[in-house]
């Protein structure tokens, strides 16, 4: 055992000599291609003298990188994550400055710009030395991963042998676009898990509920309830508020509604972790999750925490600012090919974007994958992590393009990783890969017909429209709708008929799914009384080419579907006439009385047309990729489970809605000796 400890500590030492020596040469190199940057006196040395500063140099930024790195870190606690990552080369730069300045024989010396590239050039070669020699070494990479992660399980129980579990969601990612990209190639750690001799995963599809998005999604996955979520946004009459499925206090709001309606405090209630999730699942460790960003920060429920444990390794905080800019500059020339192109269906790309999508691509995978990585060294027995890269890049770039299949590339990369810290964890690790919905394609509500479903909701209600919106053909024939419904044989600019700002309706957007809401009535409109303010909103709205149904609530019948053409077909009858929900597929029937059935559901629900030819709908937001309501690839995502595991249905059956999907995993989890979710009594619910 001694000579084991001894082998251990000398071969740890061997590596820190070797990444000193690889630094030392590599700050000789610079030394001799930057001309600012000097590691001789004014008067010139030997390269004796030379070589002993760069090596003192060398060591000293080491050593300053790794006892005062982190403490700056902690203390830029509150700086956003973004402005971190740019800071990380001026934190580097003035570390190598104050070891340039600890030379006892005062030489050396740089501008501040040498010193920034010097020492980011420095940590990366760093990095990458040590890693290199450290897979060699089954404990030293053990150790590496550890450092990676900054996750320690603590002082506690030993880790149990009974198999840990680890959910990781790909966000957006539909079964056929992960099937298509596992047989291009584009996915080959997937194809090894689903394909050859011996596959050991199983790839299921689910259906989503009609709310086909990141909220609705994982509430239901992880804390078993998304009732009453009936899109990403909506109005509230009771609150007056338009609840956001990824502000914070929407989220802490929807995470403390799921946990009444379903007793228990989530999926992850027993030694788990949350990574990079709108929602804890009840988690005892969470990080960068959105719903606690609410509470008073404390060591413990710090959202952020995530990112400065990551970046309190200056080689990973210089190794992700670089892949970021590197990111920005992959945006800008796509952005740049596609609008040159002239590329249709096509979206503005400016402005943030270009970080917002460097941010999601780079810094949100590399933080939540270490973190996952942590999690596992430490044993924990299930973790769930959301990856949103593919989903953000799929809303600009479109679902199949060239700029979602590099994504995906890095996605498999990232479980490829992961696959193989299981290998080091404690315990054994089953991976179960998943996805909350998938996008659909098309091009936008308006750039096909030039107005927004709001221009078209404020034309048919008789409101003024943007001159822009009143020109087009769907502008004029809703006016026109109007003045025939309030028998106003000409238009004129003095129209008497003008309704009060009350009256004016809230008009939001979730994908191709639109919410329209009257704020100055308390309760959920009826289509009799929506008729009766504005007789010809309902009609043009029902008429219009870019929109497949509306659902609204009637008087005679409780709720009713309106189609083109008059079309009206009650909710109960929807079973033996589908009428406009007919394209739409199974489910769709089930999925709009289900949403009906919801407190907060819009006065008006609104659902674009889709085309089943080519799988095309329009999005009322400014996105080619698009999710959030009926109609096709977004409502089919998939489930990629281990075969260790039971089937997730039995042969035949479908597996439908996020609160199933929750509880399929629980069965898992049962099945792996995993946490028994303690369900409340009433009396407990009650006392809470």
């Amino acid at each position: 055992m001694l000579g084991r400890r001894w082998r251990r500590v000398a071969s740890q030492v061997g590596r820190s000599v070797a990444v000193w020596a690889v630094s030392t040469l590599t700050m000789l190199l610079l030394a001799g291609i930057l001309p600012d940057f000097q590691l001789q006196s004014a008067d010139g040395d030997s390269a004796t003298r030379i070589a002993v500063t760069a090596a003192f140099g060398a060591g000293a930024f080491g050593v300053l990188s790794a006892l005062v790195w982190p403490l700056l870190v902690r203390l830029l606690l509150l700086v956003p994550a973004l402005v971190l990552g740019l800071l990380v080369f001026f934190l580097n730069g003035a570390l190598l400055l104050v070891a340039l300045r600890l030379n006892p024989a005062e030489r050396g010396g740089a501008a501040w710009e040498t010193a920034v590239v010097v020492a980011a050039v420095m940590s990366a070669v760093a990095s990458a030395t040590g890693a290199a020699l450290a897979v060699r070494d089954d404990d030293a990479y053990r150790r590496r991963l550890y450092r990676l992660a900054d996750r320690r399980r603590g002082t506690g129980p030993p880790c149990p042998s009974t198999p840990g579990t680890v959910f990781l969601q790909l966000d957006g990612v539909g079964h056929d676009v992960l099937r298509d990209a596992v047989g291009k190639g584009l996915m080959p750690t997937l194809a090894r898990w689903t394909g050859g001799d011996r596959p050991t995963h199983r790839l299921t599809a689910w259906r989503t509920d009609w709310s086909s998005q990141t909220g609705a999604s994982q509430l239901g996955i992880l804390h078993g309830s998304n009732h009453d979520v009936p899109a990403f946004r909506w109005y509230e009459k009771d609150s007056r508020e338009v609840m956001v499925c990824n502000r914070p206090t929407s989220a802490a709001e929807l995470q403390r509604r799921a946990v009444r309606a379903s007793g228990d405090g989530g999926l992850l209630t027993v030694d788990g972790a949350s990574r990079g999730n709108l929602f804890s699942g009840g988690a005892e460790e969470q990080a960068l999750v959105l719903s606690i960003t609410t509470k008073r920060r404390s060591r413990e429920n710090r959202s952020r925490a995530g990112y400065f444990a990551y970046f309190s390794d200056p080689a990973n905080a210089v190794r992700t600012a670089l892949s970021f800019i590197a990111e920005v500059g992959r945006e800008i020339g796509q952005s740049t090919r596609a609008r040159l192109r002239k590329a249709r269906p096509r979206v503005s790309r400016g402005g943030l974007y270009p970080f917002v999508r460097a941010f999601a691509t780079v810094v949100e995978r590399d933080v939540v994958v270490a973190a996952v990585m942590g999690d596992m060294l430490a044993g924990r027995t299930a973790v769930y992590a959301d990856l949103v890269a593919y989903d953000e890049v799929a809303h600009h770039s479109g679902p199949v393009s060239r700029d979602t299949e590099k994504v995906l590339e890095r996605l498999d990369r990232a479980l490829e990783l992961i696959e193989n810290v299981a290998e080091h964890a404690p315990r054994p690790y089953r991976i179960v890969v998943l996805s909350d919905h998938g996008q659909s394609p098309g091009e936008t509500f308006r750039s096909r017909y030039g107005l927004t479903l709001g221009d078209l909701v404020r034309a048919g209600s008789g409101l003024p429209v943007p001159r822009r919106a009143r020109r087009t053909h769907s502008g004029a024939e809703a006016r026109a709708a109007v003045r025939a419904a309030l028998r106003i044989p000409v238009e004129e600019r003095g129209e008497k008929h003008r309704p009060t700002r009350r009256s004016e309706p809230i008009v939001l957007a979730s994908g191709n799914l639109g919410l329209i809401s009257f704020p100055d009535v308390s309760h959920r409109m009826t289509k009799e009384e929506i008729d009766a303010r504005h007789p010809a909103l309902l009609t043009t709205l029902a008429n219009h080419p870019g929109i497949g149904f509306l659902l609204v609530r009637s008087e005679r019948h409780g709720g009713v579907v309106l189609g083109p053409f008059g079309t009206e077909i009650p909710l109960d009858r929807l079973d033996q006439e589908l009428g406009p929900l007919a394209p739409f597929g199974p489910g769709a029937a089930d999925a709009v009385r289900r949403t009906h059935s919801f407190p907060h559901t819009a006065d008006i629900m609104v659902n674009s047309m889709y085309d089943p030819a080519d799988g095309e709908v329009l999005a009322f937001e400014e996105q080619i990729g698009s999710h959030g309501g009926l109609g096709g690839a977004q409502g089919k995502p998939f489930l990629l489970s281990p075969l260790a595991l039971s089937a997730p249905v039995e042969d035949g059956a479908d597996l439908v809605g996020a609160e199933q999907i929750c509880r399929v995993l629980r069965r898992w989890l049962e099945e792996s000796g995993g946490p028994q979710v303690p369900v409340q009594t009433e009396a407990e619910e009650r006392a809470a």
